[in-house]
């Protein structure tokens, strides 16, 4: 699974940095340019993960997603990417959901993290009102990504059989899904 999101972010940029908790290993078949880093702090919080990432990475902003969102569009990602120059988040939004596992993500948002995992705030969603955001509405989304399939996770073996069934759909297991 995670192999699959690779695949669509080696595409986009040359660094790709993958947060684990403590003692995980990266389960993919190719690791090559590929650097991986554990949680900067022992926590299950994805702010946790998106903190930890960015500082580690080496890039003055990072497109950030979630290891168990498969069919990530990588045009929608580089249209975020582009359009992030004077904001510290760009993050898809439809209707009054927020996909903040699927954003871009500046690393003047180290500070205003790291400040709100001081005060043991882990919601995400209280970063978005410290900092600058571009919220990427529904008509912008389905221009690249009309299905919103970019924002399917996993979290169940039921999600994993959905998955595969609409990547059988989609002719997408030729392409490396189910390895």
């Amino acid at each position: 699974l995670i192999q699959w999101v690779i695949d669509r972010l080696v595409t986009l940029s040359t660094e790709i940095v993958i947060v684990m908790a403590h003692g995980e290993a990266i389960p993919c078949s190719s690791t090559t340019g590929i650097r991986t880093v554990a949680d900067v702090y022992p926590s299950k919080s994805p702010l946790v993960g998106i903190y930890s990432g960015l500082i580690a990475s080496a890039s003055p902003r990072a497109i950030v997603v979630g290891c168990d969102m498969p069919f990530l569009n990588a045009s929608l990602l580089k249209y975020m990417a582009q359009t992030c120059s004077s904001f510290d988040i760009v993050v898809p939004q439809i209707e009054d959901k927020l996909e903040p596992l699927c954003a871009v993500y500046s690393k003047t948002c180290v500070v205003p993290i790291r400040w709100l995992l001081e005060q043991n705030e882990l919601m995400i969603s209280k970063l978005f009102t410290l900092v600058k955001v571009k919220y990427v509405k529904k008509d912008d989304i389905n221009r690249f990504d009309p299905e919103h399939l970019s924002f399917f996770n996993i979290n169940s073996k039921t999600d994993l059989g959905k998955a595969k069934k609409l990547a059988a759909e989609k002719g997408w297991l030729q392409c490396g899904y189910n390895s």
